[in-house]
């Protein structure tokens, strides 16, 4: 009878060491899946995972620009899939909550990027481009757009910041999405002919340029708010381009709030070019919003997603404080946001804040009458917690396995009688 009782001890143990060995394996898929960037040429479409790395969000990623060095110029397709759900930005920002205190309404946001498509998807009736701006062969400034002022279409929870501001869209670059100095200042001088209240510039250019200081100056005395990518998008892999200095202009420009990415967990991205000082972080990776062509949905990522944001943080807050100046809707964002290495766009707590004087004693800010706090709602981070759950459960089950084999061994090793100092003279 003692070789059935040895075959259990040790078929007990090969349970208990495999579960501890396949236990990691089944974890992992529950934690965030990588995240990606969007792809930087005009070939078919790569389907990312959304950051939350739930399934249903799988979609086309949104490219940054299109490939410089191609002969002929393919525009991104349009997408067929659709977002099965919110994403976390949305979440994260609380647009939910914010909407219900304004839309931002009779704001207008000069737009500087690849263009936008006037009857894209959320935006029709809302959208005006100037000259070559109605054709957007990139898409990604259609995408901006989106994020922005969309109303998401038939896709209500997809809406952006501020679905009732209206968009001036300019051309910051060529057709297959190369910044462009002279393009970008000739766009902030027509958003400041246009009058528009917020100007987003979603490129950054490496060197200053006389003209473009020139023009940012202008810009913020007729009135605007300007928003700024505090960097370039990394070089995609293979790229020949060169990785520019830390400085980067417009968003380097006095007055300019400058705007970088940054994931779920609130930090920026492994590959993020390094830069001086930044304003402020807004969400940059696994975004929805639509495209040009069709009304299916794109993932995107990137500085400029964060600027998009940023810029319709600040038309809610111009539509909500209209009386306030640029500078002081500006500091409104910025006193607003929620605390940490690059403080993170916060609209709501930007439209529904009491601001003090500044240099009052006592604090620069009293919160409205509802309590205003970041919510930790993105989906990664609550897969990440069952994740470490199921480890911790797993993880005992195997302990207590491998101890009931232990005990039953030494158990059967006395002959089943009691552990003693009898039982060891006995042996």
């Amino acid at each position: 009878m003692r070789r059935p009782a040895r075959r259990t001890t040790n078929a007990l143990y090969g349970a208990g060491l495999a579960a501890a060995l396949v236990l990691p394996a089944a974890v992992a898929p529950a934690q965030a899946a990588p995240l990606t960037r969007t792809p930087a040429g005009p070939g078919p479409l790569a389907y990312l995972p959304a950051a939350d790395g739930e399934k249903g969000q799988e979609l086309p990623g949104m490219p940054t620009s299109l490939d410089a060095r191609a002969e002929a110029v393919a525009c991104t397709p349009a997408s067929k899939e659709k977002a099965g759900k919110q994403d976390w930005s949305r979440q994260r920002l609380d647009l939910d909550r914010l909407h219900r205190h304004t839309t931002g309404q009779g704001v207008t946001v000069a737009l500087i990027s690849t263009g936008v498509a006037p009857g894209a998807e959320g935006l029709g009736g809302r959208v005006t481009a100037q000259g070559e701006a109605a054709d957007d062969c990139v898409g990604q400034g259609t995408f901006l757009a989106g994020l922005i002022a969309g109303d998401g279409g038939e896709t209500p929870t997809l809406a952006g910041v501020a679905p009732s501001a209206k968009i001036l869209a300019l051309r910051g670059t060529d057709r297959r999405g190369q910044p462009d100095a002279g393009l970008v200042t000739a766009a902030v001088r027509a958003a400041t002919a246009a009058r528009a209240d917020v100007i987003a510039v979603t490129v950054a250019l490496p060197a200053r340029d006389t003209a473009l200081t020139r023009a940012v100056a202008e810009a913020r005395g007729a009135g605007a708010v300007v928003v700024a990518a505090a960097t370039p998008e990394p070089p995609s892999r293979g790229s020949a381009e060169e990785v520019p200095a830390r400085a980067y202009w417009p968003a380097s420009e006095p007055g300019v709030l400058s705007v970088a990415d940054m994931l779920p967990a609130g930090t920026r991205p492994d590959k993020a070019l390094p830069t001086g000082t930044v304003d402020l972080a807004a969400p940059g990776a696994g975004v929805v919003s639509g495209g040009p062509r069709g009304s299916g949905h794109y993932l995107g990522a990137g500085v400029a997603v964060a600027t998009a944001y940023a810029a319709g943080a600040a038309a809610v807050v111009r539509a909500a404080h209209p009386d306030d100046s640029p500078a002081e809707a500006a500091r409104r964002l910025a006193a607003t946001a929620y605390p940490a290495d690059i403080p993170q766009v916060d609209a709501y707590a930007a439209v529904t804040t009491v601001l003090g004087v500044p240099g009052a004693p006592g604090g620069q800010a009293e919160r409205a009458a509802e309590p205003v706090a970041l919510r930790d709602t993105s989906d990664t981070d609550r897969a990440t917690g069952r994740a470490v759950l199921f480890v911790l459960l797993g993880s005992a089950g195997v302990l207590a396995v491998l101890w009931a084999g232990f005990a039953v061994k030494r158990a059967r090793s006395r002959g089943w009688r009691p552990a003693g100092p009898a039982a060891a003279d006995r042996s």
